[in-house]
């Protein structure tokens, strides 16, 4: 756990010294950097940011996995949702092959 936070904290400290040297912070709207906005502002401090960033690492994955497992699990149960969906992605895709 103190190496991740560790390794959390220097990736954090890097995404920092980038946004620092941007010439158009606008572009730079994902999670962490509106994390490091917060903490500039006074909003957060600088454990609030490592906490949410790490907490966002090690939960992303499993609720994910749990999401698309409950969503499979209702396609299969609705074969005519499934039916729908295919020709949605078969009407943008046409004949080229998915990717994933």
């Amino acid at each position: 756990s103190k190496d991740l936070k560790g390794a959390m904290e220097t990736l954090i400290e890097q995404k920092r010294q980038k946004l620092s040297t941007v010439e158009k912070l606008d572009e730079h709207t994902d999670f962490a950097s509106q994390l490091i906005f917060a903490q500039n502002r006074g909003d957060l401090t600088a454990e609030n940011v490592n906490q949410c960033v790490l907490e966002m690492m090690i939960a992303a994955p499993d609720t994910l996995s749990v999401t698309l497992f409950f969503m499979l699990i209702l396609i299969a149960e609705h074969p005519t949702v499934e039916e729908e969906m295919m020709r949605e992605i078969e009407t943008v895709m046409g004949k080229q092959e998915l990717q994933s």
